[in-house]
């Protein structure tokens, strides 16, 4: 059941569904303060614009205390260069070490550690990694992220080319789990993520990444589709950390409904990222090529914008 909140967001968003982009752009992908280490390959002419990862403990050290001077900088760098900006505002994380939400959400029983431990496939043959994220499923956390978005929205709707929300893809231990985690709950958080950003964010583009969903495979819990008719109605984009073509894992869950719906998302943004770089095509078994990912991408999916590592081989 879609929550009363929603619901009432859908009806406000059914008549204000944007457009979809037109052609394609090549896009980078790069974490805060990186951006002037990858100047080189941003200046190309074939480059439009970067895609700029913060982490939600950068941009709000303290409760409701936001610091966006990093972002304020690199939208400063990349209009002076011509260049569009997209944000990714990051909730969870690849590495042990990395916890990188505010700390009263960690300390406050309210949201109730505020971080879970989970793991992540980094790439083809190479061992599975732990991180950690965002509890989303809990009411709490949750109003504070869609604070830091309404807090981003005013300061920079308008002024960005866009901003996504990071994947849907979580695997939590959920039988040692003391934080309320079900996957309803969970899908129920981020689509109420998203209705929220579409609704602060009025003129720049918002993209949800959806890959996988937790509890689920080959939509049968309904997530996918849910989540791809709520984007399609509250003209939302949708996107993915990952383009390996025709992937068994990705085909049995986002790939065939971005190809079904592609022509009516406001955008699709798909990603080239390191760990997209390490997978092979079981055909000629060596790495997928720059024109491999981007026909896939382009022609498949729908993709409007790549997102490239900058260490993707054509660029460097």
């Amino acid at each position: 059941m879609q929550s009363h909140w929603t619901l009432l967001l859908l009806a406000l968003f059914a008549s204000e569904t944007k457009p979809a982009v037109t052609g394609f752009e090549n896009f980078l992908y790069t974490s805060a303060s990186d951006l002037q280490s990858i100047q080189r390959q941003m200046l190309r002419s074939d480059i439009a614009g970067v895609q700029i990862v913060y982490s939600w403990k950068q941009l709000e050290p303290e409760k409701g205390k936001y610091d966006f001077s990093q972002i304020e900088n690199d939208l400063a760098f990349m209009n002076q260069h011509q260049k569009k900006m997209f944000l990714q505002i990051q909730d969870r994380f690849f590495s042990p070490e990395a916890k990188y939400v505010p700390q009263y959400l960690m300390t406050d029983p309210a949201y109730t550690g505020g971080l879970v431990p989970q793991k992540d496939n980094p790439g083809e043959g190479v061992p599975q990694a732990s991180g950690w994220a965002a509890e989303q499923w809990n009411p709490e956390v949750r109003k504070r992220y869609q604070a830091l978005l309404q807090a981003l929205a005013k300061r920079f709707d308008g002024k960005i080319y866009g901003i996504n929300l990071p994947e849907t893809a979580v695997d939590i231990d959920t039988k040692h789990d003391k934080t309320g985690f079900t996957c309803g709950k969970y899908f129920e958080g981020e689509m109420e993520n998203l209705t929220f950003a579409k609704h602060v964010f009025m003129q720049s583009y918002v993209v949800q990444y959806v890959n996988f969903w937790p509890c689920e495979w080959n939509n049968d819990h309904g997530y996918m589709q849910r989540a791809f008719d709520l984007a399609v109605k509250i003209g939302a984009g949708l996107g993915g950390p990952d383009v390996v073509p025709y992937r068994k894992g990705q085909m049995d869950n986002s790939y065939p409904f971005f190809s079904r719906y592609k022509d009516r998302l406001s955008m699709v943004a798909m990603a080239v990222q390191e760990p997209t770089l390490t997978y092979r095509n079981p055909k000629t078994r060596k790495r997928f090529t720059r024109q491999e990912f981007e026909s896939f991408g382009r022609n498949y999916l729908g993709a409007r914008i790549i997102f490239w590592s900058a260490s993707s081989p054509w660029l460097n």
